[in-house]
């Protein structure tokens, strides 16, 4: 590189979500290994929603909260996709982009991560997970953190199948 050249521009990537005064706290707790949903209080709603809108799209209430989600999910539907040149999504395929159905009620698209295609089923039962994108924020900031879902843990003999995984050392479920 030559002394006077300023150092060439970041690809763009295209794999980093708009941040903003509004959905800040959900990409906080995203960096914390907890999915959040937005849920309405008005009288005779109650609607949970996803994604965060700063109205219940169901009733159009500006009363909502945010509420923790509990992780769980099952698969509606997937694609895997086998052809993407934006960057970094070339560097994954194939990749299984997925709907998936939140314990809470909302859809959510997703990827799933640790599952071959073959092993995929309607209904099958799901646990968030995040990936963290290194390297997509300027250097001395956290990186981001999106929601994934992966297939989830059978439940041990005697122990019911709506015992959310706990979150790890490094705050991912397992």
């Amino acid at each position: 590189m030559h002394a006077n050249r300023p150092p060439a521009p970041a690809a763009p990537r295209f794999d980093v979500p708009e941040a903003d005064a509004f959905t800040r706290p959900y990409w906080e707790a995203a960096g914390r290994g907890l999915l959040l949903v937005r849920r309405c209080r008005a009288a005779g709603c109650g609607q949970a929603h996803h994604y965060p809108r700063e109205f219940c799209p169901r009733c159009w209430s500006e009363d909502v909260v945010w509420e923790a989600a509990s992780g769980r999910a099952v698969l509606y539907t997937w694609s895997v996709v086998h052809v993407n040149d934006l960057p970094p999504f070339g560097g994954r395929l194939p990749y299984t982009a997925a709907v998936v159905d939140l314990a809470e009620g909302p859809r959510m698209m997703t990827e799933i991560v640790g599952c071959e295609e073959g092993g995929l089923r309607i209904g099958m039962p799901l646990i968030v997970t995040f990936r963290k994108l290194e390297g997509a924020l300027p250097a001395g900031r956290p990186p981001l953190s999106v929601p994934v879902f992966t297939p989830a843990p059978a439940p041990a003999q005697g122990q019911s199948s709506s015992v959310v995984q706990p979150l790890s050392a490094d705050g991912l479920r397992r």
